[in-house]
């Protein structure tokens, strides 16, 4: 189904108006994500910025992705999606990171939230700062993953801050139904920049048609990440 296109966000001067946030600022961070990729589509560059200034990272990835392609061994895909998500991470420079992988089961997230948010609270803890999808993605695991770290940063008396992934294509520019308001950006270099759309093409399997149904990812969608900002709700 056609979604917003890029240009459309590209020619919004508003988006370009928002605050930068510093993500040097922040000592420790922990990142929440739903399945392998969310952690690059949104906050790869912020990851490689964090990497770089020597913040302590933890990334807690919850499912491994094994339910994206229908029919096929969902345990092979889980194993292929694992690979591409630590090569993804290698080609933003992002080494010093420690990776918990925590199985839950692809896209039945919702039917076990407050087991993860018990789990998420256990590895927030000790950390400054917790990003994780937005609560209201439009996609049941972000959405249950993002409320299920929400109530476990505050629990923690972290920080929390949102990614959007699948925002950017149900939304339009200042749709009413977007916290704008809450909303920052990190602004990317041209070479972090480039080391993200690098990290992105890493993970092969959601790029790629799949059985003639196309890709998870089109074109169309990678494009809302190969700018030079990633945004952030408050």
């Amino acid at each position: 189904m056609p979604g917003t296109a890029e240009e459309a966000w590209d020619g919004w001067v508003e988006l370009k108006r928002l605050p930068a946030a510093d993500p040097l600022a922040w000592r420790s961070v922990v990142i929440i994500a739903a399945h392998p990729d969310d952690e690059i589509l949104g906050t790869g560059g912020t990851l490689a910025r964090l990497a770089a200034g020597g913040v302590r990272l933890r990334l807690v990835a919850i499912t491994d992705g094994e339910a994206s392609h229908p029919g096929t061994d969902p345990r092979a895909t889980a194993r292929r999606r694992t690979a591409e998500s630590a090569d993804a991470l290698r080609l933003l420079g992002v080494r010093d990171i420690e990776v918990i992988r925590l199985r839950f089961p692809d896209t039945g997230l919702a039917d076990c939230e407050d087991e993860l948010s018990g789990r998420l609270g256990e590895l927030c803890a000790g950390f400054c700062v917790c990003l994780a999808p937005w609560a209201q993605d439009a996609h049941a695991d972000h959405e249950a993953a993002g409320r299920a770290a929400r109530r476990a940063a505050r629990q923690a008396g972290q920080q929390a801050l949102s990614y959007p992934i699948w925002m950017w294509h149900w939304a339009r520019p200042g749709d009413r139904r977007v916290p704008w308001q809450r909303a920052c950006q990190v602004l990317l270099s041209a070479d972090v920049a480039a080391r993200k759309a690098a990290a992105i093409n890493a993970f092969a399997s959601q790029l790629t048609d799949r059985e003639g149904t196309g890709p998870v990812l089109p074109p169309g969608i990678v494009a809302h990440f190969t700018r030079g900002q990633e945004v952030l709700l408050r």
